[in-house]
């Protein structure tokens, strides 16, 4: 019988072989935790759709990042929710809006952590989509202003990374050239390059209310089925002056990663949103599926594909399990 001479088993055949030789590892420094903030006191409100996640005020939300600190996590992507909403977005770049106030409050509790924000209007504007709207149209140019104001006033606040997920054109060179005008030339620009219009997005949408009342989002948000336009987005914002570029989703888009970090050699962060965490949790929870075991295997893909960060609402848990 014919055995061939290079075996690939060799390399598998103990715990300490395969340990020297994998080729991709998980940290608990690869990961960042989303957090939404709302406005009011004591909130701590349970969001339908992702078990054990909830929307914040500031003192609550100050007790989930100290636990995820206490864990080993040191980076937040904090989204805001704000007590009103206008055509404008203008609550978006209020200084004492939630998202600034929040950021205040967690620079001076938890100075070494890494607070990255969320630079969108979907959640502040009356139609809910993720730039002005008027006149049955969202307005590239307007929004980009509104974009760079709220940038500023993130940065103003204390936020060390902003990141804008709206996908107008143009919005990455006009947030870099308004913060270096403010003289906020160390604040990163982390701008999601490639978000898709997904379903995977749905239980967020629901709970911050981003969810379009006119129209839909297919003007600004890529189609699911254009890879190579995906590339092309990443291209821009990285000639614009991005200092880390984002996907959105990632577990459907592990090809995009991959092809953007082999192409770019960029800082590349994935955004696994709420409907993969869903996904995963509703499968645990029927007990179809070992939670720890997938949830690891799906992170370990994200950095295999290329990604060097990975905002997860499985952070806490992540950390837990690789501490």
């Amino acid at each position: 019988m014919y055995y061939p001479s290079y075996r690939m088993r060799r390399l598998r055949r103990s715990p300490s072989l395969r340990r020297l030789l994998r080729e991709t590892e998980l940290s608990i420094d690869d990961l960042v935790l989303p957090l939404i903030v709302t406005h009011g006191e004591n909130v701590r409100e349970p969001i339908e759709g992702m078990p054990g996640c909830h929307l914040f005020s500031i003192g609550t939300l100050l007790a989930e990042v100290r636990a995820a600190y206490e864990l080993g996590v040191r980076a937040l992507l904090l989204y805001g929710v704000p007590s009103h909403r206008d055509v404008g977005a203008s609550a978006a770049y209020d200084p004492e809006g939630t998202v600034q106030l929040a950021v205040k409050a967690v620079k001076d509790e938890f100075p070494d952590m890494v607070v990255i924000t969320d630079v969108c209007v979907c959640s502040y504007t009356d139609e809910a989509h993720c730039g002005i709207y008027q006149d049955d149209e969202v307005l590239n140019d307007v929004t980009i202003e509104v974009l760079a104001k709220v940038a500023i006033s993130h940065a103003d606040a204390g936020a060390d990374i902003v990141s804008p997920s709206d996908m107008m054109d143009g919005r990455v060179a006009a947030i870099r050239n308004a913060l270096d005008d403010e003289s906020l030339f160390d604040t990163v620009v982390m701008p999601v390059a490639s978000r898709f219009a997904s379903g995977f997005t749905d239980p967020f949408a629901a709970a911050v209310g981003s969810r379009p009342l006119v129209g839909d989002q297919l003007t600004y948000l890529l189609d699911p089925a254009n890879g190579e336009e995906a590339v092309r987005e990443v291209l821009l914002d990285i000639e614009e002056g991005a200092d880390v570029v984002m996907i959105e989703p990632a577990l459907p888009c592990l090809d995009v990663i991959k092809v953007v970090k082999q192409d770019t050699r960029f800082p590349l962060a994935v955004h696994s949103t709420s409907g993969e965490f869903a996904m995963l949790k509703a499968a645990a929870g029927r007990g179809w599926l070992d939670e720890r075991r997938c949830v690891l295997e799906v992170a370990t893909a994200f950095k295999r594909a290329g990604a060097d960060l990975i905002v997860t609402d499985y952070a806490k848990e992540l950390a837990g399990w690789l501490s």
